[in-house]
């Protein structure tokens, strides 16, 4: 089912390599620009949503191989069952479903903090202006515990960025769509059939999140992006074999 590196997985890698290089040649400008920021950060623009699929960990080399690696593996088989079109259409489709959890669970943190220090007699729009010149009231830590400041400051100036949330979509595709096949990873090198493993990374994902342990692609970051990934990828990829749809191309 691997016989060759399909069109659209081929186009995608090298998309992504050359963006990496690009962005290694401009500088932070290209961090800052192409990477996904909190909505409420003066950073944040809409092409974000997009364009930090494309960026990866300027200095953390493993970042980029792996997610390429798996890329190439998972997204393979699947562009050759569905075709070139429906496979864009799966992977962008995942890509926003990392975006959309993480999002939904960092903007109900953040304004659950915010909205306790509001109740003291801050605007929001106060805090929001002194966040964005890089600044807070360490008072601030009062109110609302330090453990919780910090987690709004994590939020708030935390950047996203890197393919991985796409391509969790693409394994748990592949695990429903060849339930058999046996799948491994470096820390888990005992081969499992496709439909035990994507559970498991599922779990492991969850756990970490909440743990802060790594994420299976190693970096500590994006746990909750890649199981939105993979749960958008799923649905989209249960549905598609439940009614069969044809190739789109």
């Amino acid at each position: 089912m691997m016989n060759r590196i399909t069109d659209a997985v081929k186009h995608l890698i090298i998309i992504n390599v050359v963006i990496f290089v690009g962005s290694l040649t401009v500088g932070d400008k290209a961090f800052e620009w192409l990477s996904l920021w909190f909505p409420e950060n003066d950073n944040f623009k809409v092409w974000q949503i997009f364009t930090h699929m494309f960026m990866h960990h300027p200095t953390f080399y493993f970042h980029i191989i792996m997610n390429m690696l798996g890329l190439w593996m998972f997204g393979t088989p699947l562009e050759q069952m569905w075709g070139r079109n429906k496979f864009l259409f799966f992977y962008f489709s995942a890509g926003l479903g990392a975006v959309l959890l993480p999002f939904t669970i960092d903007y109900i943190q953040f304004n659950s903090i915010i909205s306790e220090i509001v109740s003291t007699g801050v605007s929001k729009d106060e805090i929001i202006a002194l966040l964005n010149e890089g600044k807070y009231n360490t008072g601030w830590g009062n109110i609302v515990g330090q453990d919780n400041l910090i987690k709004m400051n994590n939020v708030f100036f935390k950047s996203s960025l890197g393919a991985s949330g796409a391509i969790m979509g693409l394994i748990a595709a592949f695990g429903l769509n060849f339930p058999n096949a046996k799948m491994a990873l470096i820390f888990l090198p005992i081969p499992i059939a496709a439909k035990y493993f994507i559970p498991l990374i599922l779990v492991y994902e969850i756990y970490s999140g909440f743990s802060g342990g790594n994420s299976i692609f190693g970096v500590n970051v994006a746990h909750f992006a890649h199981v939105g990934g993979a749960l958008t990828g799923a649905i989209i990829a249960y549905y598609w074999k439940r009614n069969q749809f044809k190739r789109w191309n």
